[in-house]
């Protein structure tokens, strides 16, 4: 298949709540599985689902069934999240953070996971407008 045959999918992050966080990654992870390229872009809140050892909460009230959704997901072997950012890294997903966010979140390189590449905006925008779908998750 010609490069030019491969479909593309951009997806922005910008909050970093247990849904927000799942989502991109199921998604991601499906998009490159069956042979899309996937950029995924972590900007305000989003950033921290690429720090080292987050582990994303449902919002508000929810957050106390957070747990109790994790053993559901384990029941039903659904990957977590760490598995999902394991899956995406393994699948070539490419995952950006965003450099205006780590800025002014105070967060640095080593902070970040492995696989994780910082990008600005201007960069990413020239990515998902060549992209056959964009998402926006926050």
């Amino acid at each position: 298949m010609a490069d030019e045959d491969i479909k593309k999918v951009s997806v922005i992050v910008s909050e970093g709540t247990f849904d927000k966080a799942m989502m991109p990654f199921i998604v991601g992870n499906t998009a490159a599985a069956m042979g899309m390229e996937v950029h995924i872009f972590f900007t305000f809140f989003g950033l921290k689902l690429l720090k080292q050892g987050t582990r994303p909460k449902l919002p508000g009230l929810m957050r106390f069934f957070t747990g109790m959704i994790l053993k559901k997901m384990k029941k039903q072997k659904i990957p977590n999240f760490e598995e999902l950012k394991k899956q995406a890294i393994d699948l070539g997903v490419h995952l950006y953070a965003c450099s205006t966010s780590m800025t002014l979140m105070n967060i640095k390189k080593e902070d970040l996971i492995h696989g994780a590449e910082i990008l600005g905006a201007a960069k990413f925008l020239d990515i998902a407008a060549d992209s056959d779908v964009q998402l926006f998750i926050g």
